[in-house]
């Protein structure tokens, strides 16, 4: 197993890319959002790690100011009618928020890992 001492992973990096906070070289992720007991390469424990609601918080906040900004306006530049304004921002809604909800919840943990954050969170 390898040491986390003076660990240079970015936690951006194997945020946004879905890997180990600490080696940033094994999955984080056995299923869609569901974290790995342990990193297949470092075998940094992962069962007590914890992201909360944040990611899915954060998601709704970013999603709904894009698409309300950009529903507003193709409102008031173009007037389409209400069907098609449904028809492009329901499936953009799903589309950003499905995409953007795992490298969320993974830059969470990578911070988490970063910054110590809990008392359950034990580098090997």
């Amino acid at each position: 197993m390898a040491s986390s001492v003076g660990n240079s992973v970015s936690p951006f990096r194997s945020g946004l890319t879905c890997k180990c906070p600490v080696c940033g070289k094994g999955k984080l992720f056995k299923g869609f959002l569901e974290v790995r007991e342990n990193c297949p390469e470092c075998g940094q424990d992962f069962s007590e790690v914890n992201s909360g609601d944040g990611p899915a918080v954060f998601i709704i906040f970013i999603v709904g100011f894009v698409v309300v900004g950009l529903a507003f306006w193709t409102e008031f530049t173009f007037s389409p009618p209400y069907w098609l304004q449904l028809t492009i921002w329901l499936p953009t809604i799903f589309i950003l928020s499905i995409g953007l909800l795992r490298p969320a919840k993974s830059l969470l943990i990578a911070l988490q890992f970063k910054h110590k954050a809990g008392s359950e969170i034990k580098r090997n």
